[in-house]
């Protein structure tokens, strides 16, 4: 853990960014993000505006998430405050959206409570709970650039 804390100042590229914190949250963001995604398509929200923001939400994420990954793996950042600086800020967007996806998808599906719980009821509680699960990682990947944008 020492190395990792010890390297704040310093944009990984290859595997580095596999064992570096923040870096090392891109392949949870994007497991839960794909969850959030395969979960909102296979259900049915009878608003369909929700239902379209959170899929916007997380098809973006999940996109630039990659290419963020990408990026920091062909070591494209060349060390540039610059990409630290906006790795800051894309995580900070992204955890607002993915708040505010959560909170529209969690009022749908709590509207749409039966008994018996249907399927897609079922389907829309996952993809809430991994929704919030996305949210909290992409919160802490914003707090943790930030403070390595600071150590620059």
């Amino acid at each position: 853990m020492a190395s990792n804390t010890a390297m704040m100042g310093h944009l990984p590229s290859g595997l580095g960014i596999c064992t570096t914190i923040p870096d090392i949250l891109y392949v949870p963001e994007l497991i839960f993000g794909g969850l959030v995604w395969i979960l909102v398509a296979c259900t049915y929200v009878v608003p369909h505006n929700p239902q379209a923001w959170v899929m916007s939400v997380s098809v973006f994420c999940f996109i630039m998430t990659f290419i963020w990954l990408v990026v920091f793996a062909c070591g494209s950042h060349h060390n540039s405050s610059g990409w630290a600086a906006a790795d800051f800020l894309y995580h900070g967007i992204a955890a607002f959206f993915y708040l505010s996806a959560s909170v529209a998808l969690a009022k749908v599906t709590l509207d749409l409570k039966s008994d018996p719980p249907s399927k897609d009821y079922k389907l829309d509680i996952s993809a809430v709970v991994f929704s919030y699960i996305a949210t909290l990682l992409y919160f802490v990947h914003t707090i943790l650039s930030a403070i390595r944008w600071k150590s620059f």
